[in-house]
């Protein structure tokens, strides 16, 4: 199915669910702005907003600035607050797989990553890993591998029984010939991340969270939803 049409049932989904379902996006992005934020902070990096200050009241900041305040036990921090983002992305495809399949939904489905846990985060640092191997090679080798293990989670999500190794081989096996088509979905989506910025440049608020936002995660996500669903309605058959 072209990415035009998964995009149309996804829009559809949306505008069936509205306003609910932006009001969770709101809430999905905020929770990950939030994550972000602290374990930027955590770390002792100072961000941009302290270098415009310093910008403007005349100084001109060193590249040591910008490690001034660095500390190991902030990465540690950092690395362990971080571990929740893959736990609200779990939680974000439970909410899209429910609401696809127009099951019953709620806000709190955003936290049902907490429920695998340990599956969520044990999928995430297997395949943290084998990215990070496959990027020494090279790049395009990496890409090709995050895209190789994208579906663990939403296999997981469809069937808790499963375990994470379980998942990851799935999700292998799924994305044979079928990486390339993700990859340019995605890509079709650069456009409206392009103007989440912009918006976030002009317009900076409270942990980064544009009107931009509330629209481009649900969208997103139920479109790799019905991409998902799409691929194993092939791979049953």
């Amino acid at each position: 199915m072209p990415g035009s049409v998964l995009k149309k049932i996804a829009r559809k989904v949306i505008f069936d669910n509205t306003p609910r379902v932006f009001l969770t996006g709101l809430l999905y992005a905020l929770f990950t702005s939030v994550v972000s934020w602290l374990a930027f902070r955590l770390t002792g990096l100072i961000g941009l907003d302290e270098v415009n200050l310093r910008l403007a009241s005349g100084e001109l900041p060193g590249f040591e600035i910008f490690f001034s305040d660095f500390r190991i036990t902030g990465i540690i921090l950092a690395a362990l607050v971080f571990m929740l983002q893959p736990l609200l992305d779990a939680g974000f495809i439970s909410y899209c797989l429910k609401l696809k399949r127009e099951q019953k939904t709620d806000f709190f489905d955003l936290f049902n990553g907490f429920i695998f846990f340990f599956k969520v985060i044990k999928i995430f640092l297997i395949t943290f890993i084998y990215v990070f191997l496959w990027s020494i090679l090279l790049i395009i080798p990496g890409i090709v591998a995050s895209y190789r293990y994208r579906q663990a989670y939403y296999i997981l999500v469809d069937d808790p029984g499963k375990s994470a190794l379980q998942c990851i081989s799935e999700s292998c096996l799924m994305m044979k010939g079928k990486k390339l088509d993700l990859f340019i979905i995605d890509i079709s989506f650069l456009g409206w991340f392009a103007l989440n910025m912009l918006v976030v440049i002009l317009i900076p608020i409270p942990f980064a969270i544009p009107v931009v936002t509330t629209w481009l995660y649900p969208y997103l996500g139920l479109t790799r939803v019905v991409f998902y669903d799409e691929v194993v309605s092939n791979v049953a058959v």
